[in-house]
């Protein structure tokens, strides 16, 4: 009822009656059999409110529209507030897709809370063993670098993450339900105007407050939003530094240098918590990175920067691509470029650095097909993969010659013993004799 009334809000404006009168209306019919409606209701128990600040909870969904364009749905809600962000994407999801909806909807909420409820979606959580969650690569750096916590649940659990499994099936049932959208963009300018009038606009029905009202107090418990690794390449968060005449820029009281050709140029600075990024003010290529310094006048070199050799992307792609021959390679490593586009240099200075000497074919061919299957594309996931199954090879061997061992004692024991019997020369002449008669 209340998504119809937000599309007719929408096409016209201003109606002449409200969502009350609709209800009823929609009630006299469906009392007068005029309207029959067929509803699936699930039942669980209400968990107590948690404070401000503390819990933000994000799940995934897909929808095909009518008009066959599938959209991809990352949705987060504050637990406390109610406030909601949501957005679409054409193609499943990867762990840096991920990254980037949650840096947006971090800046969206005006901040980052103390935790962070997910399920364990195969984007973030490669494996759990009792307890014990083993995060993607990306995913685990990002928590560590956000300082969030984590709460991983299992999958249709209402009973912790129910506000975000309740707003997926909001977005299906009271904005795509009753909208055909042919092309993404179209999709996603009505996405946004649907959050701001409906989704986070009228009263929750569970704290009988309005969100977009309430995210003012609950905006006072959440941390400001750090600089992130992952957003290094947007403008966001960058400031522009001169250069002295010795290529020197001053960051934090301390002294970076930058290749000799930007001296008296003014370039633009990006920085987190631990990392110094620099850029070309004018082409926005990345020209260094450093690790920041933590001792006040201190004066870092150019050991630290980020290219390698001068050579090319393309010619970095063609030395990885070149390094094995297995199908299941070329497959991964077009994978991982079009997961990382703009890290493709990054991803193969590790390639280079980790995959190297006397490989262990078979291991990694087990590993390139668990990443593919897990899509986790990232050189580090696959090298750690690659070390457990080689790992898990060696350990069988030992175990399996340590269990023998005794048994292999033993039998050279008694073969020590064996007295091999010796036949005469005579008897091969013989026979030599018999086969050279037959032949002839």
């Amino acid at each position: 009822m209340s998504a119809v009334y937000d599309y007719l809000e929408e096409r016209c404006g201003e109606l002449p009656g409200g969502e009350k009168t609709l209800r009823n209306y929609i009630g006299y019919l469906i009392e007068t059999n005029q309207l029959d409606l067929e509803e699936d209701l699930r039942v669980y128990m209400k968990v107590p409110e948690l404070p401000f600040g503390k819990q933000l909870q994000i799940d995934f969904g897909e929808y095909r529209t009518g008009s066959g364009l599938d959209l991809y749905i990352f949705a987060a809600v504050l637990s406390a507030s109610r406030y909601k962000y949501v957005a679409f994407q054409g193609k499943p999801f990867t762990a840096i897709d991920l990254i980037g909806h949650l840096l947006d909807g971090f800046e969206y909420i005006g901040g980052v809370p103390e935790e962070l409820v997910i399920d364990q979606d195969a984007v973030m959580v490669v494996s759990e063993n009792h307890g014990e969650i083993i995060y993607t690569r990306d995913f685990g750096s990002f928590i560590e670098e956000m300082g969030l916590k984590m709460y991983v649940c299992r999958k249709a659990d209402p009973e912790t993450k129910g506000k975000i499994e309740n707003l997926i099936g909001y977005v299906k049932q009271n904005f795509l339900s009753t909208r055909d959208f042919q092309v993404f963009e179209e999709a996603q300018e009505g996405l946004s105007g649907w959050l701001i009038r409906r989704a986070n606009g009228k009263i929750s029905q569970a704290t009988k407050r309005i969100p977009a009202e309430v995210i003012e107090e609950e905006r006072t418990h959440l941390r400001p939003l750090r600089n992130s690794i992952y957003q290094k390449t947007s403008s966001l968060g960058r400031e522009g530094r001169l250069a002295d005449e010795k290529a020197l820029i001053s960051v934090n009281a301390s002294q970076y240098a930058l290749p000799a050709r930007y001296r008296n140029k003014t370039v633009e600075i990006y920085k987190t918590e631990d990392r110094l990024f620099v850029f070309d003010r004018y082409t926005g290529e990345e020209i260094i990175e450093h690790v920041l310094s933590l001792t006040p006048g201190a004066k870092i070199g150019c050991k630290s920067s980020g290219r390698k050799n001068g050579r090319t992307t393309e010619e970095m792609k063609e030395g990885v691509v070149t390094k094995f021959t297995l199908e299941r390679w070329g497959t991964f490593l077009e994978a991982n470029f079009n997961a990382y586009t703009r890290y493709v240099r990054d991803q193969c200075i590790e390639a280079e650095k980790r995959f190297q000497g006397n490989m262990d074919l078979e291991a990694l061919d087990r590993a390139l097909e668990f990443c593919l299957e897990h899509k986790t594309y990232s050189m580090t996931n696959l090298f750690d993969t690659y070390r457990y199954y080689k790992g898990l090879s060696e350990a069988k061997e030992e175990d399996l010659l340590a269990k023998m061992g005794p048994q292999l004692k033993e039998a050279a024991r008694y073969r020590g013993d064996i007295q091999v019997s010796k036949r005469d020369l005579g008897v091969y002449k013989a026979l030599v004799g018999i086969v050279t008669r037959m032949l002839g």
